[in-house]
């Protein structure tokens, strides 16, 4: 089992930067994946940003150039740095860890709020 803690969220106004975290119970050196995705008010949970195992990291494209997604496996955490902020991007955010043989495992999740 691997359980993942979000935190960092919170009101910011449009424009504005929040860096979030998620942190894991036990080691994320083998985790496949970790991912965040993020569901706002009435829509589906969309897919944000995703770093691998291997270093590589993959971007939504309404995020690109905006959003750095980092991962410190010697701490058992992923960042998600978010940049300029739109209001559209109010939504909830979470953390996601997938492992072929490990399983799949996601956190509660953090409210951003993007609010003048």
């Amino acid at each position: 089992q691997v359980q993942l803690v979000e935190s960092g969220g919170g009101l910011v106004q449009p424009g504005g930067s929040l860096r979030l975290t998620c942190t894991a119970s036990t080691s994320i050196d083998s985790m496949q994946f970790m991912a965040w995705y993020r569901q706002a008010p009435g829509k589906l949970r969309e897919f944000v940003a995703q770093s691998t195992r291997g270093g590589s990291t993959t971007y939504a494209n309404s995020v690109k150039d905006r959003f750095t997604v980092s991962r410190d496996n010697a701490k058992n955490t992923v960042y998600l740095q978010m940049n300029s902020l739109k209001h559209e991007e109010t939504a909830v955010y979470s953390c996601y860890a997938g492992h072929i043989i490990r399983g799949n495992y996601w956190g509660q999740g953090t409210q951003v709020n993007v609010s003048s």
